[in-house]
């Protein structure tokens, strides 16, 4: 069967090119879940583009996690759809924002998915520090910046064969090169450059870059 995509990792620190290609179908989403997502795209609320649910639906059909950590909540798009998806699946979703939380809680218990969501209000990194237990699927989507600090608790956090999606981590094309990144984000693709650094060389993790989206991290813990 051919490979419906293929990435090519070279040496950032040196200045090479990333050099990710991938197709992808239109997601088939909730007709629900996928009016919010509309709405939030018109709102000008961060959620995931077609390609990058896409992607993320295929990999949990394929993975089928019971428990998921989600970093970056917004307005429940993202974690409805996993729900949705991964039925009887259990999420911990962190939002530091108080508005996008408390729309996320109504929005969770408008589709009918209380129960299985442990919404937390709060930043990321001082939650998943007092987080306990394994997880089977870790959606990474909160500050870009923060990626490669929050790696080590998040492999920590992760079971063996599970997933760690970390969403973004091509930046509108300023990793791969194809555009020049702006003065004022030099700092913020470093960070992501060194995620990406950091994950295709760790010896614990299996990780390949796709180019969906701005670009999406998918490591699989040994």
């Amino acid at each position: 069967m051919e490979n419906n995509f293929t990435y090519a990792h070279n040496d950032t620190s040196s200045g090479e090119r990333i050099t990710p290609t991938a197709q992808f179908n239109i997601p088939r989403v909730n007709e629900k879940i996928n009016s919010l997502r509309q709405s939030a795209f018109a709102r000008g609320i961060p959620t995931a583009d077609d390609e990058t649910l896409s992607f993320l639906i295929t990999v949990l059909s394929a993975v089928k996690p019971e428990r998921i950590l989600e970093l970056g909540t917004a307005v429940g798009v993202s974690g409805a759809v996993m729900l949705d998806v991964c039925v009887g699946a259990q999420l911990t979703t962190v939002e530091r924002e108080e508005a996008f939380y408390d729309e996320a809680l109504k929005n969770f218990a408008a589709f009918g998915f209380t129960a299985r969501v442990n919404a937390v209000l709060g930043d990321a990194g001082e939650v998943i520090g007092g987080l306990e237990g394994e997880f089977d699927f870790i959606f990474l989507d909160c500050a870009k910046v923060q990626y490669v600090k929050y790696l080590p608790r998040l492999k920590k956090l992760l079971k063996r064969g599970g997933v760690l999606f970390a969403d973004d981590v091509l930046l509108y094309g300023w990793i791969t090169g194809e555009v020049e990144i702006p003065k004022k984000r030099k700092m913020l693709a470093a960070h992501v450059k060194e995620y990406i650094d950091a994950v295709t060389s760790d010896g614990e993790l299996f990780t390949t870059v796709v180019n969906c989206g701005d670009g999406v991290a998918l490591s699989v813990k040994k």
